[in-house]
């Protein structure tokens, strides 16, 4: 199920197809792999552009990306304005092929998340799209056991009704946020749907997942200049 990635409203619950024994990760990509996949980022974000546009402007849909069709866990980010307004963020943590993942939540992200109107067709000169593929999941040892900037976390606890619930952000929003780990957890627990008083106890019960992500942004004008070059060498 798909899973909002940052803000403080209603998390959607979702399961999950990776494993974590004894603080073992899993998901993770040998060096060379991973470089592979981070010099594709950028042809991601182009993609995820052009399928959102194909979209809003009722056009043919874009041809198959060439970058890789492997499967992760993926979250695509919508943002406006020079402020970086946040207009969408959904993923997944269950492993998709590449190439339907981001073509699902370049749409879905922008189109439905419930947080906020769906972007319009005027608004795609205004957006910056960022893609996050996530790797490296880890039990931590405790709700601190993960670093600002460096982790995601994925919490699971049981509300005040007794409610499993679940809720996520992204390695980057504790920072951009200006939060301490404390004050990121008990957002989080709010964003997951958490109405009574938050307490130490309360966190020590949480079950954190943290992992890493590649993560690259583009912003509109970006995408019109590659698209232009693009364009300009299948003219040639």
């Amino acid at each position: 199920m798909a899973s909002n990635c940052c803000g403080t409203k209603k998390q959607k619950l979702n399961s999950n197809n990776y494993s974590n024994t004894n603080g073992h990760s899993s998901n993770g990509l040998m060096n060379g792999h991973q470089n592979s996949l981070q010099s594709s980022m950028t042809d991601m974000c182009f993609f995820c552009f052009e399928v959102l546009s194909a979209v809003l402007n009722n056009t043919d849909d874009p041809k198959s990306p060439n970058f890789t069709n492997e499967a992760f866990p993926l979250f695509v980010t919508w943002k406006t304005g020079k402020d970086k307004r946040l207009r969408g963020c959904i993923g997944t943590f269950s492993a998709m092929r590449l190439h339907s993942g981001l073509r699902e939540y370049a749409i879905t992200s922008a189109l439905k998340d419930s947080r906020f109107s769906p972007i319009t067709r005027d608004e795609i000169p205004t957006l910056t799209v960022s893609v996050s593929i996530l790797q490296g999941f880890e039990e931590a040892r405790g709700y601190l056991d993960w670093q600002r900037g460096v982790h995601g976390i994925r919490i699971e606890f049981y509300n005040e009704r007794g409610s499993r619930r679940t809720a996520t952000y992204l390695p980057q929003v504790a920072v951009e946020q200006g939060w301490d780990q404390t004050q990121t957890i008990d957002s989080l627990l709010r964003k997951g749907g958490y109405r009574a008083q938050i307490t130490p106890e309360v966190r020590k019960q949480i079950k954190l997942t943290r992992y890493t992500s590649l993560a690259c942004n583009m912003t509109y004008n970006e995408y019109r200049d590659l698209l232009d070059r693009s364009q300009s060498h299948q003219h040639c």
